[in-house]
C-alpha cells in the first residue's frame, strides 16, 4: 500500500547555532514509523521544486520508493546546501536524501547508508570557447565555477590548480555567471550538466568531457545522510535500496530521467 507524502517545503530549514552535533544515542528502540527527509530542491533533475512548487526529482522519488518500501510515512522538506548537515545534526529532519557523496570527510560527521546511484563529474564550457580538453593545462589561468561545499568544488581545486575557481551558494548562480560571460567553464555532475544544457537556459553552453571521479575527492558514490547512532534506520534503508535493486522500482525510476544506469558500478 502507498503511504501518503508531505510535503513541508520551505526556502531553508533553520538551523540552531550550536556546533555539530557529538556522540549520538542509539535508535534501536525509536519507532520509525515516520521519518522526515531534507533535500536542496535547487538541483534538477536530481531534486528541483516544478513552476508550481512542488518538490519533483530522481532523490525525492527513490526516497519516497525507498519510504514505501519500508512502510514507512515521509515528508520533505528543503534545506540550503551548505547548512544541510548540521541541520541534519539538529533534528531537524532524519536523512538527507540530495545526491550527496559519501566521502571521510563527512563520514566524520555523519552517517551513509550504501550508495544509490553514481555518476561521474564533467566540465562545461560556452560553445565558442576557445578550451578545447578539460585538462589542467587548458584550463590553466580561466575561471571556473562550482556550486560551494561540494565534492565538484574540492575537485576543481585539485585538478585545476592554476584555474580561478569560483564557488557559489547554488549551480543556479554559476549557471548564470557562464550565460553572461563572468566564468569559463563550470564543473558538476555530467546528467546536471546534460539537463542544463539541453534547456533553454543552457544554450550558450556545451559539455566538454567527463572527468575520473577520484574516489580520494568523490568517495564511494551518493548515500543517503543520518545521524550518526541511527543504525536501525540505516539498516532499514540499506535494506530498501537492496530491495527496490531486486524488485524493478529503482530502474522504473531511473528510466522516468535517464537513459543509461545511473546506478554505476
Amino acid at each position: 500500500m502507498r503511504l501518503p507524502i508531505s510535503l513541508a517545503l520551505a526556502a531553508s530549514v533553520a538551523v540552531i547555532a550550536f556546533g555539530p552535533a557529538t556522540a549520538q544515542e542509539n535508535d534501536a528502540d525509536k519507532d520509525w514509523s515516520k521519518v522526515v527527509i531534507g533535500t536542496e530542491g535547487a538541483y534538477p533533475p536530481f531534486n528541483f521544486l516544478d513552476a508550481s512548487g512542488e518538490l519533483k526529482g530522481f532523490d525525492v522519488d527513490i526516497a519516497q520508493a525507498l519510504c514505501d518500501e519500508m512502510k514507512v510515512e515521509c515528508s520533505f522538506v528543503t534545506q540550503d546546501w551548505d547548512g544541510i548537515i548540521p541541520a541534519l545534526q539538529n533534528g531537524n529532519f532524519d536523512a538527507i536524501v540530495a545526491s550527496m557523496s559519501i566521502t571521510p570527510e563527512r563520514e566524520e560527521q555523519i552517517a551513509f547508508t550504501n550508495k544509490y546511484y553514481q555518476t561521474p563529474p564533467a566540465i562545461a564550457v560556452p560553445k565558442d570557447s576557445d578550451i578545447s580538453e578539460a585538462t589542467a593545462e587548458a584550463l590553466a589561468g580561466k575561471a571556473i565555477g562550482a556550486q560551494a561545499a561540494t565534492t565538484h568544488a574540492r575537485a576543481a581545486e585539485a585538478l585545476f590548480p592554476d584555474a580561478d575557481v569560483r564557488q557559489y551558494p547554488t549551480a543556479e548562480e554559476y549557471k548564470l555567471d557562464i550565460e553572461n560571460g563572468r566564468v569559463d567553464a563550470v564543473i558538476d555532475d555530467v546528467v546536471v550538466l546534460n539537463e542544463w544544457i539541453a534547456s533553454d537556459a543552457g544554450a550558450c553552453c556545451k559539455v566538454l568531457g567527463t572527468l575520473p571521479a577520484d574516489p580520494a575527492i568523490y568517495g564511494k558514490g551518493i548515500g543517503i545522510g543520518l545521524r550518526q547512532g541511527d543504525d536501525k534506520l540505516k539498516g532499514m534503508f540499506n535494506d530498501a535500496i537492496a530491495a527496490i535493486r531486486e524488485n524493478g522500482k529503482y530502474k522504473e525510476i531511473q528510466d522516468q530521467y535517464f537513459d543509461f544506469d545511473v546506478y554505476g558500478e
